[in-house]
């Protein structure tokens, strides 16, 4: 359909000065005669553009009203059609001067692409045969004074697409899409756990002591207790706490911040969610976390074989399961189980051609070989469990092997999707592997754990056998709507503020 709204047509090539100009010029004469869209407070809507397209039988002769942005406008003298996108899609009207009077009629002509309206008719089919509503009132409810993208090439720049969701969302219709099922899938794990027993709990955001991760904090200060405070980076702390108090099923979702670089899979600011449960280990995590990805796919996506950027994905229940030491020795040929020392750790890393900075340990060189060697070779859907203590410190240490950790990690298309522990509930050791992170914090190292006397104060009270896991909310959005960038399933990523000129 062919706008023939002079406005749209040569948007490319009228100044845009003057297209805004002609907008205010336009609300101005409205307020001159006392037809202020801004002044309507409310509009009566009985259906959505879905409910009628969906079931023209039940709706075929019916009254209905209906609101939404205008977003195309044909005029054939004295009838025209147009187009209303609401939130669940769009729907054409058919606007007649005979049925909606001469003086409306006019007013109808003036209103511009963008303009949000309100629609009264009946709904009936054109001889095209698409669903219509054949209008006996047209409101003007809101006037937009800035244009659309022209159509055809709509809003492209993904630059400013994201600094301007708000028509990103209006232009391109697979953006609301992809947003509608980010929250399905929000809702779907929270149904999930909420069906087996786990109570959504809230945790400060605002910490004194950043903790339960290895990441850079965001610092503030608070006036009142004149304190520099920090904003979280886990919740992980927290929740554990509510275990010792005796909830034996928790969960967070929310967000966290880390003080470090951007990529197409970091944000500082993103969605997480935390879930702990008393009396189990990380091999209970492992199938929650096998059952929840499954119980998302099929009740958001209704299936679990899935695409990702060209690559085929089946999610279903089966994931496998391999030790770290083991996976390295799979795609290298390299077995830390042979290797006892650091010397000999280093010697084989280098072997592997991989830089090392600083002296590490036989763990952190066996964490370091991985990352370099074999995550990017993990496609489909696999755990990697049994981490080094060093990399851990956190988790519970594995009894055959204490430089091990009961701990996993999994990856689909070789990104990290979420990390589980059997969680420490050692006081004492906890207490040990603080100090050791502090002294790596007093070397430099700002991504270290700071020691956190209160914590380790609340294991004293005995924290039961408990399996602890963390999700990115966003890069399981990002895999589930096929999303390249994490900015594609931010409402708002963080971008660098334009200068003003």
């Amino acid at each position: 359909m062919q706008e023939n709204t002079k406005e749209m047509n040569n948007a490319p090539e009228q100044d845009l000065n003057e297209i805004l100009k002609i907008r205010r010029e336009k609300l101005k004469e409205l307020q001159d005669n006392g037809m202020d869209p801004f002044q309507i407070t409310k509009y009566d809507r009985t259906n959505n553009s879905a409910e009628i397209l969906g079931d023209f039988d039940a709706f075929e002769g019916k009254s209905v009203s209906v609101a939404g942005r205008l977003m195309s406008k044909r005029i054939m003298g004295k009838a025209s059609f147009c187009h209303v996108q609401d939130r669940e899609g769009k729907i054409q009207a058919y606007v007649a001067r005979d049925n909606i009077g001469e003086e409306e009629y006019k007013l109808f002509k003036k209103m511009d692409i963008g303009d949000i309206v309100g629609i009264r008719g009946e709904v009936f089919k054109t001889k095209t045969g698409e669903t219509s509503i054949h209008a006996t009132e047209v409101t003007l409810l809101s006037k937009s004074l800035q244009p659309l993208p022209e159509k055809f090439h709509g809003l492209k720049d993904m630059d400013l697409r994201y600094r301007q969701r708000y028509v990103d969302l209006i232009v391109n219709p697979e953006v609301k899409n992809t947003f509608m099922i980010r929250s399905k899938i929000i809702s779907t794990i929270r149904e999930f756990l909420d069906n087996r027993g786990y109570i959504e709990v809230d945790t400060p955001i605002l910490n004194s002591i950043p903790g339960g991760a290895a990441a850079r904090p965001f610092i503030t200060h608070h006036n009142t207790l004149d304190i520099d405070m920090y904003l979280r980076i886990a919740t992980e702390l927290y929740l554990k706490r509510l275990i010792v108090g005796g909830f034996e099923k928790v969960y967070e979702m929310g967000r966290i911040f880390r003080n470090e670089g951007m990529s197409i899979k970091h944000n500082p600011e993103f969605t997480t969610i935390e879930l702990y449960e008393a009396y189990t280990d990380y091999h209970g995590m492992m199938d929650i976390t096998e059952q929840m990805i499954v119980y998302v796919c099929e009740k958001v996506l209704g299936t679990t074989k899935i695409n990702y950027q060209g690559t085929d994905l089946d999610m279903a229940p089966g994931w496998e399961r391999i030790t770290m030491i083991d996976s390295i020795k799979k795609f290298t040929g390299v077995d830390f189980n042979t290797i006892e020392t650091d010397a000999e750790a280093l010697a084989a890393v280098k072997g592997m051609g991989i830089e090392v900075e600083g002296e590490l340990t036989r763990g952190e060189l066996i964490n370091l070989a991985f990352e370099e060697r074999v995550e990017e070779k993990l496609v489909q859907p696999t755990f990697i469990i049994d981490y080094p203590v060093e990399v851990s410190p956190l988790a519970k240490r594995k009894p055959e092997d204490p430089r091990l950790t009961e701990r996993f990690e999994f990856f689909i298309m070789g990104r990290e999707y979420g990390n589980a522990f059997s969680e420490l509930n050692d006081p004492i050791d906890q207490k040990e592997r603080f100090l050791k992170q502090v002294e790596a914090r007093e070397k430099g190292d700002e991504e270290a754990n700071m020691m956190d006397d209160d914590f380790i104060n609340a294991l004293e009270y005995a924290m039961p056998p408990t399996g602890g896991l963390g999700i990115g909310i966003d890069r399981l959005v990002m895999l589930l709507t096929d999303s390249y960038s994490i900015r594609d399933v931010l409402l708002f990523p963080t971008m660098k503020p334009i200068s003003d000129k």
